[in-house]
């Protein structure tokens, strides 16, 4: 099943010590590609990266963290006393020569530096595994909007497949037609031709066996009717693997096969539906760029 590589998720978790909350936002990217901002984790983002890398092959996944820890216990304390008592009896001193008092508040002690200092504790692992799931649990949201996103684009795209084959069986109805733009070309030119020099068989079969390749359509109506089975394959439910970049890369032949179609037709008719099926193929490749 195809996925798109846009989603959203954000997600609040508790636990008995923490409380999460989780953004997780995926966007068009060529290759897989992690983002992270928000509060510290660790090594604990090693292992969501990880996750991440087995649910999704292709996009930008950028993830907030935003903690709150419940338990006091959490958080270590750490005041260097020495330098605190040296910094006290200085204003102590300083205050007995000023002849007032030099008021000094506890918000004072976190600004000085290397006298206070607020450490968290490494995550437990309860409560590493309640952040792993946490965001797994997000990510499935993620994931789950990417592939409701890709069923919609490949909707369209078979949409737009089914007018590219109706252009192709107008152009060849209209292919029948062709022997007769051939034909007279070939008689305006060998009626050139025989003003320049009399013509021989085999000038007269080589100017005929010319104008027959260079005007047949044959080869590319069957490549192109190749390339769209091909389309609708990579469009199969049961694929797992991602086919954004097989899905361009055809689109790609399609294109080429429709200008040489273009290039090569005398029928205006011909023209057109080339014209269109350039024209589908323009809006394929838009949306292409938005799956995995």
């Amino acid at each position: 099943m195809i996925q798109s590589m846009t989603g959203f998720a954000e997600k609040k978790f508790d636990s008995k010590t923490l409380s999460a909350k989780i953004s997780i936002r995926s966007l068009n990217h060529r290759f897989l590609d992690w983002s992270y901002r928000g509060a510290q984790i660790g090594e604990v983002e090693n292992k969501l990266r990880a996750i991440f890398q087995k649910k999704l092959h292709r996009g930008r996944i950028e993830v907030f963290f935003e903690l709150n820890y419940l338990d006091p216990s959490f958080w270590e304390l750490r005041i260097n006393e020495d330098l605190l008592e040296k910094i006290l009896s200085s204003l102590e001193k300083l205050s007995s020569r000023m002849g007032k008092r030099v008021d000094f508040s506890v918000e004072n002690v976190f600004s000085l530096p290397n006298v206070a200092e607020f450490k968290r504790k490494n995550f437990s692992g309860e409560e590493a595994a309640f952040l792993e799931s946490s965001f797994e649990k997000t990510l499935d949201d993620v994931v789950r909007m990417r592939k409701r996103e890709g069923r919609e684009i490949g909707k369209e795209i078979r949409r737009q497949l089914q007018n590219i084959k109706q252009a192709l069986k107008r152009i060849e109805k209209l292919i029948k037609k062709q022997p007769f733009f051939i034909r007279e070309r070939l008689k305006k030119r060998l009626k050139e031709l025989k003003h320049e020099a009399p013509l021989s068989e085999k000038k007269i079969a080589e100017e005929a066996s010319y104008f027959a390749q260079r005007y047949d359509l044959t080869e590319e109506i069957a490549r192109l009717k190749s390339h769209l089975g091909y389309v609708l394959d990579l469009l199969s439910p049961e694929r797992e693997e991602p086919v954004g970049k097989k899905l361009d890369f055809i689109a790609q032949e399609i294109y080429r096969e429709a200008n040489t179609i273009n290039s090569k037709s005398q029928d205006i008719d011909i023209i057109r539906g080339s014209l269109t099926i350039k024209g589908e193929v323009e809006s394929i490749r838009q949306q292409v760029q938005n799956i995995e």
